[in-house]
């Protein structure tokens, strides 16, 4: 049980105590207090900011052949000089998520024992119970994906004890919190804010409902213009059992209660909808429902996705799970929290991003700790690694479903990307940098080192064809993904240009994320053509363009053409470190500890360099990770941690592959193991809470115990040492594969492959290969004598 279930012995003091519901467009942070309960709200499309068509530097197209002609010049400096001038985006009102008011019950109260809070990832329930006064106190918070509300019930063994005060405070944007009448919606109620209202004499009731309500704007001045942003509606409805509900200025008050129910919904009109109307009705519908009704419906739910993963890697350790993280710290062994923190990253990507999710999962998924959005990072979508690494455990961790969120951004996303294409470079098809917005943003980032990253959006589109690998289906390659990934194509197409040297093709100018490297003079500069990471994505789009077409029989020409760009491509090259080269040039790094190895994405999530078919290739990839770990200062945190942990497992290292895991767990995450990228490093003044280490962690173990790539299915490819013992259900293979496996001393026991569809595929173990086929539904089984015969 501990490896699906976090468990505490006190209440949460901070944001990173505090335990995470989703309902994959609602979140809360549940506090467990005592005295107060805090749950700090967000949803996903309270977004500051505006859709803008003047974010490309009007000079870009005309800038752009003579920053070429520098860079190809070696006179990379005056590039940079012009590129910062003509080339950077120039964002009116790019905006941010931002965090909503809090709900705060008040109890008051004095000493207590018993304490226990808990988050059943099974089930998805956040439970607090505790001993005050010689009563046993139960809450239970929930966030409801087929109701569409936050529902919180408290109950207490002696009748008449439940009592608190609610209200809704805190909020970093302006807007009026009032309260409802019994038994009616906010929309016909009077306004009772000073404890007045019309035709109601008095504010207390007995025996009824009350709520709260909330409207305001979602606008801030520090990322967009401080006028525009999303309409913000926020309904509580209070319900108590017995007892007598006040009401007063903005807060409601429940006095003798057997028990009560709390229900929290979010409207707003990022997509046109009216906010008050879907808050509303959410509210209605849960309250006809009835709690009972509304947890069976949200169990039912949550077990349909979280069920279909198990994984066993040691026995279960009885402590809290902040203390097993202060031990597992100190060297202590508890693999069993490690198998915790794989199915906590299979939780929040349900919570964070459901198959009708308005939005994919932003930097901080749906929890919003408001430094983000007060940093110079913004709560937004990253394109250099965050948001891909936000879904990478979608698929393999056999959570198909929270991949369409995904999909449907990458296909906005490539309809705005084409006036960029068109206006910044003359070019065919669509085009995305470093960061995007809720509404649709593709210009370069605003600054220099980070914001020309060209192939960002390219990078996101390999999302939609992993999609397809997992789960063959030739109406979504055609209807939704081959749409995108064309258009990527073209793009490159019109993009890359000849090396005047070689005669390679390559893409520039632009950023290898988010490094820099020194000139021969000993500048720094960022910029540059044909950067190891653009030559990945340039590959890795053109050779699926190939692919789906092929599939699809169609577009005959525009096959011919990428395979002729294919073979025009510059080649992977080792500098004189003996390390994959990140740049053309073999250039030294203005900053050897840099956090960014964007030019390892051949490794992972692209397969272009691999131990078995490049080991030379593979070696430089790990001089290059050798040598950023040992540089003073190595920027780590904790997408880095995830990602090395990746890298480390396609290099088939799992030793090395779980001493990341572990830093991650240890050093990138905090007492309620959520992930944060470290104070220091990126501009961030303190810890900031990032969802992307959490999703890669989980991904980085999923490839330790199982890899495929098409055409070959391995198991236990980078099995750690440490694990003697253990197995894993339910993971997913590309080709429509779900398999088990167990293992016994460090060597495969069991395994079963089950297949969606008929399929022939080899099955590889260490250095063994078999070849095998399925028909749809059926299974087969494999154990260490099949691949020893």
């Amino acid at each position: 049980m501990s490896s699906t279930v976090l468990r505490y012995d006190r209440p949460a003091e901070r944001w990173f105590d505090a335990l995470p519901i989703g309902n994959g467009r609602l979140g809360g942070m549940v506090y467990g207090g005592v005295g107060a309960e805090s749950i700090r709200l967000s949803e996903s499309t309270a977004w500051s900011g505006a859709p803008s068509a003047t974010d490309v530097s009007p000079t870009a197209l005309g800038a752009l052949p003579t920053v070429r002609r520098l860079l190809f010049d070696g006179r990379p400096a005056e590039a940079q000089r012009l590129a910062e001038e003509h080339l950077l985006g120039r964002p009116a009102s790019f905006g941010t998520n931002l965090p909503l008011p809090r709900l705060r019950l008040d109890f008051g109260g004095g000493g207590f024992r018993g304490y226990r809070r808990l988050l059943d990832l099974d089930e998805g329930v956040v439970r607090v119970e505790f001993e005050q006064d010689g009563v046993h106190h139960v809450r239970e918070v929930l966030a409801s994906h087929p109701h569409g509300v936050i529902a919180l019930r408290l109950t207490a063994d002696r009748p008449g004890a439940v009592g608190f005060t609610a209200g809704l405070d805190d909020s970093v944007f302006p807007g009026e919190v009032t309260t409802t009448a019994p038994g009616v919606t906010s929309g016909l109620a009077a306004d009772v804010t000073s404890g007045l209202a019309s035709g109601l004499a008095s504010g207390v009731t007995s025996g009824v409902t009350c709520g709260l309500a909330f409207s305001g704007r979602a606008v801030e001045s520090l990322h967009s213009d401080g006028t525009r942003g999303a309409a913000v509606e926020i309904r509580v409805r209070i319900e108590a059992e017995g007892g007598t509900l006040r009401r007063d200025a903005g807060t409601v008050a429940v006095t003798g209660a057997d028990a009560a129910v709390v229900l929290v919904a979010v409207g707003t009109d990022w997509a046109g909808d009216d906010p008050a109307e879907r808050a509303e009705r959410l509210i209605a519908a849960a309250a006809e429902a009835g709690y009972d009704v509304l947890r069976a419906a949200h169990v039912e739910d949550h077990r349909r996705l979280m069920g279909r993963v198990s994984i066993d890697l040691g026995e279960p350790v009885d402590l809290p799970t902040d203390v097993r993280r202060d031990r597992l710290a100190r060297g202590e062994r508890d693999d069993d929290l490690i198998a915790l923190y794989f199915q906590y990253g299979r939780y929040l990507t349900m919570a964070g991003s459901r198959e009708d999710s308005p939005l994919p999962l932003a930097l901080q998924g749906v929890w919003n700790d408001g430094l983000a959005s007060t940093s110079g990072w913004s709560d937004d979508f990253h394109l250099d690694i965050n948001t891909q690494q936000n879904y990478w455990a979608a698929e393999p961790a056999n959570l198909a479903e929270c991949h369409t969120p995904l999909v449907r951004f990458l296909q906005r996303l490539a309809a705005h990307g084409r006036a960029t294409a068109k206006g910044m470079y003359g070019a065919d098809g669509w085009v995305a940098h470093t960061v995007t917005n809720a509404w649709g943003y593709t210009a370069p980032g605003a600054g220099l080192g980070w914001g020309l990253n060209v192939t960002g959006g390219a990078w996101l589109a390999l999302q939609l064809w992993e999609r397809y690998e997992y789960r063959p289906d030739e109406e979504f390659l055609r209807e939704e993904a081959y749409p995108v990934l064309r258009d990527a194509a073209l793009f490159l197409l019109s993009y890359l240009v000849p090396h005047p040297v070689h005669g390679w093709l390559v893409a520039g100018p632009s950023d290898s994320p988010e490094n820099w490297y020194l000139a021969p003079d000993g500048t720094p500069c960022s910029i540059a053509m044909g950067n190891t990471v653009d030559r990945v994505f340039a590959e890795a789009i053109l050779r699926i363009c190939g692919q789906a077409a092929t599939i699809l029989d169609c577009d005959p020409d525009l096959r011919e053409r990428v395979a002729a760009a294919r073979e025009r491509l510059s080649p992977f090259l080792i500098g004189r470190h003996g390390q994959l080269q990140e740049w053309l040039d073999d250039a030294e790094e203005a900053v050897p500890a840099h956090r960014h190895t964007s030019h390892l994405c051949a490794v992972f999530p692209e397969r272009q360099i691999t131990p078995r078919r490049t080991p030379e290739l593979a070696r430089a990839a790990e001089v290059v990770l050798e040598r950023r770990q040992r540089a003073p200062g190595w920027e780590q945190t904790e997408w880095v941690e995830a990602n090395f942990a990746a890298f480390y497992a396609r290099l088939l290292d799992g030793d090395k592959a779980l001493t990341h895991l572990t830093k991650l767990i240890t050093e990138a995450s905090e007492a309620n193991l959520l992930s944060y990228s470290v104070g220091g490093v990126a501009g961030a003044e303190q810890n900031i809470y990032s969802f992307d280490g959490n999703a890669g962690g989980t991904a980085a173990l999923a490839e330790m115990l199982l890899q495929s790539d098409g055409e070959e299915v391995e198991l236990l490819p980078a099995l750690p040492s440490a694990w003697r013992d253990g197995s894993v259900r339910g993971l997913r293979a590309r080709g429509g594969f779900t398999v088990d496996v167990a293992w016994r001393d460090g060597r495969l026991h069991r395994a079963r492959i089950h297949c969606d569809r008929a399929a022939r595929t080899r099955v590889r173990h260490r250095d063994a290969v078999i070849d095998v086929a399925c028909r749809p539904g059926e299974g087969f089984m494999l154990e260490e004598h099949h691949f020893t015969a």
